[in-house]
């Protein structure tokens, strides 16, 4: 029997309308949506500090006041992790709605995630759980199952070890939910939204419509989306969000690890790709614990500089700057040459001057940092300007992660009734481990080469994970995959981004996706929250090595 599990949440803040449009669409068994990143963790500690009874998404309250009838009419269960910091007291907001709107729903909840007591100093310190707690939810008759800090694809397994009465050593049904559940958690990213080839001739990916997986008993699923919405589903957005965030060939989750090179993706129709082949191991014997930190205060001003002597009027700006930043604890400068010469606009005829600061103390980057800039006005180089007048200084978070032993943590399913029931942590585990890498496919045979950037044969798609990213590339073709194993080895990967340079790097191989996975450790220092560059989150990361210049055959071109 089948179980459709679609996705209306990709982030805090993604299509408001999407619970509905999900609903309205076609059938569905299950409506997820993931509200939580390692970003989201922060903000929501910060509302905590204001107001102890909030640190939940508050949209996803504001969606079930327009959409929760309507589930019920439909009989589709609702599992989210909109409850953040603070599941129970979302859920107990839902169930004040469903009063108020004579909506007679169950709603239940998971816990045990909060470990900030063991970690003083953190304003959030939460445990990755899997999905056996929303299973007891479900299983007990769950109408709406919120969730604090579960994986993203824990929104998937649950429903799905409910449905088909898996158990907790059932790893390759484990894990071929949990590879459809990574490519739901992302929404829109599994039906054409910012996709690499947007540009082949892709059908309207105006407003893409969100994904749904069918999952069978044997763990097998086709990602596919309701009839008559916007995107598209192709083999190539499903390899494309299957490599998002993730690294080696092992995806290690508190249920399974799953094994991402044995994954086969096959077309089985328009907007259908089968996904099949996926074997599960033991999961790892800790869980992951995100840890969300106040680092300090930050600001930034960015000078526009205008026509000629770009770098003459940046070195001087900087000059005299720089008796009131000699006391700051991070300082630093970037020149972007967005400007060109003979530009017939003034905005492109201009280049942009970043300075970013960081520092314990808020005065130190406050009103020291506005004040130095904004008494430059008429005393700086020709055409002096900035994009906005610098603030007083904001806070800002770093994340970092640890691991605990399972059983330091309490996994609790709280059962819309009030009984509490333990989730046991799993018996069997597995100490995790790269595999061996496996042989690179036969090289193309010899040929004409012509200068051209690698986004012409082949995709990305790039992501954050802490301090670190990662870059996932892909062949379409077998013929560009026997060339792109070969040509993107980690040095031409540092070569062709020189950010890199003196940076771990690793390469994984997944021959099955004709892909390979980078993993660039500390490019983003203490994570998205401190926005130490100038894309924190990576997400073009991909988009930049593409449109690097190689040597590529005039064969694949």
């Amino acid at each position: 029997m089948t179980l459709r599990i679609g996705n209306a949440s990709g982030f805090y803040g993604d299509r408001f309308d999407a619970l509905r449009e999900m609903l309205t669409g076609g059938e569905l068994d299950v409506l997820t949506g993931d509200y939580l990143a390692e970003l989201t963790m922060l903000i929501l500690g910060r509302d905590r500090l204001k107001d102890p009874g909030a640190g939940y998404a508050r949209t996803f309250l504001r969606q079930l006041e327009e959409c929760l009838g309507l589930a019920q009419e439909r009989g589709v269960r609702i599992v989210a992790n909109a409850g953040g910091l603070n599941p129970a007291g979302l859920a107990a907001r839902v169930r004040e709605l469903a009063d108020r709107l004579g909506i007679a729903v169950r709603v239940a909840h998971v816990e045990g995630d909060e470990l900030s007591a063991a970690h003083p100093g953190s304003l959030a310190a939460h445990a990755y759980l899997g999905g056996f707690g929303i299973a007891e939810c479900l299983r007990a008759g769950a109408d709406v199952v919120v969730t604090g800090r579960v994986t993203d694809a824990a929104l998937v397994t649950g429903p799905a070890a409910a449905h088909f009465g898996w158990g907790p050593t059932d790893f390759d049904r484990l894990a071929g939910a949990v590879v459809a559940g990574h490519v739901l958690e992302c929404g829109t990213q599994a039906t054409g939204g910012n996709y690499a080839f947007f540009t082949d001739g892709s059908p309207d990916l105006r407003r893409p419509g969100f994904p749904l997986a069918e999952l069978h008993e044997d763990g097998t699923a086709v990602i596919t989306k309701h009839p008559g919405t916007g995107g598209f589903v192709d083999v190539g957005t499903v390899t494309a969000q299957l490599l998002y965030e993730t690294q080696g060939a092992r995806y290690a989750g508190p249920d399974v690890t799953a094994r991402l090179d044995t994954v086969r993706l096959t077309q089985d129709g328009p907007d259908r790709v089968r996904v099949s082949g996926v074997r599960g191991e033991a999961p790892p014997p800790t869980l992951k614990v995100g840890l969300n930190k106040l680092g300090g205060f930050r600001n930034e001003v960015v000078f526009v500089l205008t026509g000629l002597d770009i770098e003459a009027k940046a070195a001087l700006v900087r000059a005299q700057m720089e008796p009131v930043l000699r006391e700051v604890a991070d300082v630093r400068w970037e020149l972007a040459r967005t400007d060109r010469a003979d530009a017939d606009t003034e905005e492109t005829a201009s280049a942009l001057l970043r300075l970013v600061v960081r520092d314990p103390d808020q005065d130190a980057v406050g009103r020291a940092l506005s004040g130095a800039a904004v008494e430059l006005a008429l005393a700086s180089y020709p055409g002096f300007h900035v994009l906005a007048p610098p603030g007083k200084g904001a806070p800002y978070g770093v994340f970092e992660d640890t691991y605990v032993p399972r059983d330091a943590v309490d996994h609790v399913a709280v059962l819309h009734d009030g009984r509490r029931v333990s989730v046991a942590p799993a018996h069997d585990t597995l100490v995790l481990e790269n595999p061996a890498e496996p042989e690179p496919p036969a090289p193309l045979p010899y040929g004409p080469t012509r200068r051209a950037p690698l986004g012409l044969v082949a995709g990305a798609r790039s992501g954050d994970k802490g301090g670190s990213a990662n870059v996932g590339v892909w062949a379409r073709t077998d013929e560009a995959w026997r060339w792109l194993a070969h040509a993107l080895t980690v040095d031409r990967f540092r070569e062709l981004l020189p950010e890199t340079a003196d940076l771990k790097v690793t390469r994984h191989q997944l021959p099955n996706l004709r892909a390979l996975n980078f993993v660039v450790e500390g490019i983003l220092g203490a994570g998205v929250a401190a926005q130490h560059r100038f894309d924190p989150q990576a997400k073009a990361l991909g988009e930049w090595l593409r449109s690097r210049h190689l040597d590529i055959p005039e064969a694949l071109l």
